[in-house]
């Protein structure tokens, strides 16, 4: 069975370069020094950091009389749309449902510590529209 080196090492994510070796190596093989050719690939992915998982809330039996706040975290188009549909359906079907809508400081990744420490004076829940 022929092995194809160009595509097992674009398989593991590695360049076809690798299959020529550096000019070094080429020197010694033409000079005889060295009768094992040795190749290094490093991957450039790298390692990436440990995940810490966090468990999940527990379930509530009833969202009667709570406050659910809808986030729109990323000003996502439609996503406030979203979140204003999800307040009227609250407010249709489940009307001891208080909802409250809050739109994010900032871009996504930043802190709102603001919005953070209202919600958790006020929520018992909340959703967050981030986009996508």
């Amino acid at each position: 069975m022929k092995v194809n080196r160009r595509k097992l090492l674009s398989l593991l994510g590695m360049s076809p370069a690798l299959l020529a070796g550096s000019r070094v190596e080429a020197e010694e093989k033409k000079k005889g020094a060295g009768s094992e050719q040795k190749l290094t690939a490093v991957s450039p992915k790298g390692t990436p950091p440990a995940v810490q998982l966090y468990s999940m809330a527990p379930r509530a039996s009833s969202l009667d009389g709570k406050t659910i706040y809808v986030v729109d975290a990323t000003g996502f188009f439609g996503s406030n749309t979203l979140l204003e549909k999800m307040q009227v359906w609250f407010q249709q079907n489940m009307p001891s449902v208080k909802t409250v809508f809050r739109k994010k400081a900032g871009i996504y990744g930043a802190d709102d510590p603001k919005l953070w420490a209202e919600i958790k004076a006020n929520a018992y829940a909340t959703v967050m529209a981030i986009g996508h």
